[in-house]
C-alpha cells in the first residue's frame, strides 16, 4: 500500500511542473468593424501565433480607437487590447512580442490602414510596413519599428 501511495505521489509530482507551466497563451481583446472580415484573418494569425483571442464587433471602432490613444491619421482596421497596450491594425507578430518584451512607457503601437500583405490582409506585401508608437504624454507618435 506505501509503495503504490509513493509512486501515485512520484508522478503527481512530475506531472505537476507540466501542467503548471503549460503556456496557455497571451489573451487579446480585438475590436472589429461586424461586417469586416480581414480582422477575422487577423485574430487567426494571433490564435496561430500562441494568443488567445476574443473577437469583439462593434460599430464603435473609431471611438474605441480614440480613446485608446490612436490618432483618427493612423488608426487601423481594427483595435486590439493586449497586456495593457493597445495594438491598433495588421502589425506583424514579431513587432507585437517587441513591444510585450521591452514594455516601453507607450500607451501603444499602431499600423495605419490596411497595408497590402499585412498579416491579415490578402496578397503580397508592396512597402515597408511603418509601425508608430503612441506617447502617453500626447506628444507625436513616432516610429517604433518597420517592417
Amino acid at each position: 500500500m506505501q509503495r503504490r501511495i509513493f509512486l501515485l505521489g512520484s508522478a503527481a509530482i512530475l506531472l505537476l511542473p507540466v501542467s503548471a507551466n503549460a503556456d496557455t497563451g497571451t489573451h487579446a481583446t480585438l475590436y472589429k468593424n461586424p461586417q469586416c472580415s480581414c480582422c477575422e484573418g487577423y485574430a487567426d494569425y494571433l490564435r496561430q501565433n500562441g494568443f488567445q483571442v476574443d473577437v469583439k464587433p462593434t460599430n464603435d471602432l473609431a471611438e474605441i480607437s480614440r480613446k485608446a490613444g490612436v490618432p483618427a491619421e493612423l488608426e487601423g482596421c481594427h483595435t486590439t487590447f493586449i497586456d495593457g497596450y493597445v495594438i491598433d491594425g495588421h502589425v506583424p507578430v514579431n513587432v507585437v512580442r517587441k513591444l510585450l518584451t521591452e514594455k516601453p512607457a507607450i500607451v501603444g503601437i499602431t499600423l495605419p490602414g490596411m497595408p497590402m500583405g499585412s498579416p491579415g490582409m490578402a496578397g503580397t506585401k508592396t512597402e515597408k510596413f511603418v509601425i508608430y508608437a503612441l506617447t502617453k504624454d500626447g506628444k507625436a507618435p513616432t516610429v517604433y519599428a518597420t517592417e
